[in-house]
């Protein structure tokens, strides 16, 4: 082993563990966000990724920095469930899987939607982000699944998946189990007129 290599070896180990720091910060961002809002306090985020207010501010100084942080890697989880889905089931499963894995990503998300559409540009590349990644994503085990005759044809990606964000409308005589019930119809509704290959 040459001395380049045994020099790479730590700062590989940091950038792993500033990775894994980060991932922890973004979850916990996460979670606090859907339980609390996008205002909540800094050190409520702090104290569940169990790091100290300078930690935060480091890696995001603002808090839409955060905000973004958290959305993409939502999207980016989205994205990797699909490519994961598609391998250990069957088209249709993985599909009507991917969905339900959407409909969470639509949860979080509505933590995030008063700061997404306040107007600010930090968030503009945000729908462009959302389009680029997830769209494809989805896109590749809906006609995975037209192929093998397990779902009907002509689906157009975009508005499926806007309604399926439709769905998730929290309304206020539903318990947080609507959503799910619903898309699961929504499915079974994509499956009807399906023909076999």
């Amino acid at each position: 082993m040459s001395g380049k290599e045994e020099g790479d070896r730590p700062e590989r180990r940091m950038r792993a563990d500033a990775r894994r720091n980060i991932d922890t910060l973004l979850e916990a961002a996460k979670a606090v966000f859907v339980a609390s809002g996008v205002d909540a306090p800094v050190r409520e985020i702090a104290e569940k990724a169990g790091v100290g207010i300078g930690t935060i501010y480091r890696h995001f100084p603002q808090r839409s920095d955060l905000i973004v942080g958290v959305f993409r890697r939502e999207v980016d989880a989205c994205v990797a469930a699909a490519a994961t889905l598609a391998a250990e089931h069957e088209p249709g499963e993985a599909l009507a899987l991917w969905i339900r894995r959407f409909v969470d990503f639509i949860s979080t998300k509505r933590g995030l939607a008063a700061a997404l559409h306040s107007g600010d540009p930090a968030y503009n590349a945000l729908p462009a982000y959302f389009q680029e990644r997830l769209l494809p994503a989805f896109q590749g085990l809906l006609k995975a699944a037209e192929a093998e005759g397990k779902v009907r044809s002509g689906v157009e990606p975009y508005d499926f998946l806007r309604a399926v964000a439709s769905l998730c409308t929290p309304g206020p005589d539903v318990g947080p189990d609507h959503a799910r019930r619903m898309v699961d119809l929504f499915i079974d509704g994509l499956r009807y007129g399906a023909t076999a290959p």
